[in-house]
């Protein structure tokens, strides 16, 4: 499998990574999956003999459960693989059991290599912005744990465009520990991330981390016009993100999806999944399982490249109409766009 460098980091990583949302699944993350110790190991070995070598966890996934199985699983393997965690979600019912305050930060990291069976973790996210903390304080509490060697690379997860500006201002303005990667939600069910995220991520050199790749189960194939939700799947249980605002494009773009996968002897988990790794910016896609024939036809999706074509018909029928201001910027460019903007609005502007 391709490993790429995390954003400007000398740290690669593989293609796919495995996530554990199901290493538990508990309370709001029952849907995902249920998956016990032996599950968990069985779903690490496979996916480490494909080539993957990130993990992804959360404190919130199972409220702590995800981490201690996964730590569990890994055993004396623990340095034979990278580990990614998040900080920022409640785990208690006290003030400050959640947020990204120095007290809880520094608690939560402690509170997660305990549960991990580790001393260090190698990716430390923050899992959300933090409007009643200063960012200073923050990051200044991340700065101290990169020094202190319990974390190795720090990053952001679901921060809007602006937040991710100013948190790495803030970083370059006080020398503190700047962040390699955001993690976000990305797919062609919906592809907002183009309008600000992605240009960032080019312009300042940050690895992307895709969450949901396949928009929770949607761009599998097996949600078709006219067809009945499969019994058992997320959507049947009432799962909700990411949330669907275009019915009919959703629809449009999953045959277009099945008809190219068709056409190349694939899945349609493998084409939607080439199709995020072919985008600029992308790292690496986190894929979950609830079996392991899933997680091994996600895994597939590494040996796959779609042609230019097969990625225009997608971006094509994937497409929204460009917001303000990029519809202007994309009508006065002038040949004066950075490799940044041309990631939004190159395509328009050929048209």
């Amino acid at each position: 499998m391709e490993c790429r460098h995390l954003g400007r980091t000398g740290l690669q990583v593989s293609t796919i990574s495995l996530g554990t949302m199901g290493f538990a699944g508990t309370g709001w993350a029952s849907p995902i999956g249920h998956i016990d110790v032996d599950g968990a190991r069985r779903q690490i070995d496979i996916a480490r003999e494909a080539g993957v070598n990130l993990i992804d966890t959360a404190d919130v996934y199972s409220s702590g459960a995800s981490e201690e199985i996964l730590g569990k699983a890994l055993g004396a393997d623990r340095d034979q693989v990278l580990i990614a965690t998040k900080v920022r979600g409640g785990m208690g019912d006290g003030p400050n059991d959640g947020g990204l305050s120095r007290h809880h930060i520094v608690k939560a990291a402690e509170d997660s290599l305990r549960r991990l069976g580790t001393d260090y973790i190698d990716l430390y996210q923050l899992h959300g912005w933090d409007g009643s903390t200063p960012l200073e304080e923050t990051l200044g509490a991340l700065d101290d744990l990169v020094r202190s060697g319990k974390v190795r690379y720090i990053g952001a997860s679901n921060f809007s465009g602006w937040h991710l500006m100013k948190a790495l201002w803030a970083s370059d303005v006080k020398g503190l520990e700047h962040f390699a990667s955001q993690q976000i939600y990305y797919s062609l069910q919906n592809r907002d991330a183009e309008n600000e995220l992605v240009p960032i991520t080019l312009d300042q050199g940050l690895g992307i981390l895709v969450w949901s790749p396949l928009a929770g189960g949607l761009l599998t194939g097996k949600y078709r016009k006219g067809q009945d939700a499969p019994e058992g799947s997320r959507r049947f249980e009432g799962w909700t993100e990411p949330p669907i605002y275009d019915e009919d494009r959703l629809y449009d773009t999953i045959e277009v999806l099945v008809e190219i996968a068709e056409q190349h002897g694939i899945t349609p988990t493998q084409a939607g999944l080439a199709w995020t790794l072919a985008k600029p910016g992308v790292t690496s896609a986190i894929v979950g399982a609830r079996t392991e024939d899933q997680l091994r036809d996600s895994l597939g999706s590494a040996d796959v490249t779609l042609t230019e074509a097969d990625i225009a018909r997608l971006d094509a029928v994937s497409a929204t109409p460009l917001q303000y201001p990029y519809w202007h910027q994309a009508n006065t460019a002038d040949g004066r766009s950075s490799a940044a903007d041309l990631s939004l609005i190159g395509r328009h502007i050929q048209r």
